[in-house]
C-alpha cells in the first residue's frame, strides 16, 4: 500500500514533465533559454533598461526603506573598468543618490537598495544603471515620506 501512495504522485509528476516538455520539441536550445553567454553576439544588444519599484510599505512604516530594483538586458555584476565593456551579454552595476546629494555610491550586489536611519519626512532615491566605466545607461527616482513615529537614529556598534 504504501509503495502504492509513493508511486503514484511519482506518475503524475512524470506525466506532467513529459506533457510540458512536447511543447519544446523542435526547439533549440538557443530559443528556450536564449544565446550562449560565451559566444560573441551578431546583432546589437537591445538597450539596458532599469525597473525600480517603490519603498516597500511594511519596513517603512518601520523607517526603514527597501527598493527592489532589477535590470533588463543587463547583469549585475562586481565587474568594472573599459575591458569589461566587451563582455557580451553586457554587464554593469548601479548607482545610488539619496536626496539630490553630490556623493553617491556604486552596488554590484544585485540586491536591494536598503537604507536605515533616515529623518523623518520627505526623501528622494535615484537608482542609476551604469557600465562598467561608470556611463549612466538608465535610471529612475522614487520618492517616498518616512513616518515621524518611525524615524529612529541609526545607532554605530
Amino acid at each position: 500500500m504504501l509503495r502504492k501512495l509513493l508511486l503514484i504522485p511519482l506518475l503524475i509528476f512524470t506525466s506532467a514533465t513529459c506533457a510540458w516538455s512536447e511543447g519544446l520539441t523542435g526547439s533549440s536550445a538557443a530559443d528556450v533559454v536564449g544565446l550562449a553567454a560565451v559566444a560573441p553576439l551578431e546583432h546589437p544588444q537591445p538597450p539596458a533598461k532599469l525597473i525600480v519599484d517603490a519603498p516597500l510599505a511594511g519596513p517603512l512604516r518601520k523607517g526603514a526603506v527597501f527598493i527592489q530594483y532589477r535590470a533588463e538586458n543587463l547583469r549585475i555584476e562586481p565587474v568594472f573598468g573599459p575591458e569589461a565593456l566587451k563582455v557580451t551579454p553586457r554587464i554593469g552595476h548601479i548607482h545610488v543618490v539619496l536626496d539630490d546629494n553630490p556623493w553617491h555610491w556604486a552596488d554590484a550586489s544585485g540586491e536591494p537598495v536598503i537604507l536605515v536611519g533616515l529623518p523623518a519626512g520627505k526623501h528622494k532615491v535615484t537608482i542609476i544603471l551604469a557600465d562598467p566605466t561608470h556611463q549612466p545607461l538608465d535610471s529612475k527616482t522614487v520618492e517616498f515620506t518616512v513616518p515621524p513615529h518611525a524615524a529612529a537614529p541609526h545607532v554605530m556598534h
